[in-house]
């Protein structure tokens, strides 16, 4: 696989780090070969988990607001893509296509991985890392594991819906 290449991901669930009781979204690829842990505030993972949840707000929450403005304007969310690492925080980018008398105009806008994933469960937009950023963040494969990383990715892949499913506020 090149450095540029993107791989396309889904989250696996949302949890708690037992250490720092910081909310965790953990993605995978389809294969499971790649977990990525991205810790996230409080408010980002609650509204990733009411879209997972399919829980609807008496009121637009802003991913909901962002989703709707977004779609008013004639524009969709094409792809968001986890794109950078630097100092242990993650980078993403949102694609946004705007269409306007037969023209389409692409925009590349920055956001943090945790907005960029709430808008694309919204928006039903594929989620991507960079397989740059995959190597940086040392995330577990089966192939590299060592003893420590091993113990890693079982837990990762041990967890369940009990452990992944209902976020807890």
């Amino acid at each position: 696989m090149m450095m540029n290449e993107l791989v396309a991901m889904s989250i696996k669930g949302l949890m708690l780090d037992p250490v720092s009781n910081s909310p965790i979204v953990v993605l995978k690829d389809d294969e499971e070969k790649f977990f990525l842990p991205i810790w996230v505030g409080i408010f980002e993972a609650n509204a990733i988990a009411l879209q997972l949840e399919n829980v609807a707000t008496p009121r637009p929450m802003t991913h909901d607001l962002l989703k709707n403005m977004i779609a008013e304007l004639d524009a969709h969310v094409t792809r968001v893509v986890i794109n950078d690492l630097r100092d242990s925080t993650f980078f993403a980018q949102i694609r946004v296509t705007i269409t306007r008398d037969g023209n389409a105009r692409t925009l590349e806008l920055d956001a943090r991985p945790s907005d960029a994933i709430a808008l694309a469960l919204r928006t039903e937009a594929p989620i991507f890392v960079a397989q740059k950023v995959l190597e940086e963040a040392q995330t577990i494969t089966p192939e590299q594991a060592e003893d420590d990383e091993e113990k890693k990715r079982k837990l990762f892949e041990q967890l369940g819906p009990e452990d992944l499913g209902k976020y807890k506020m």
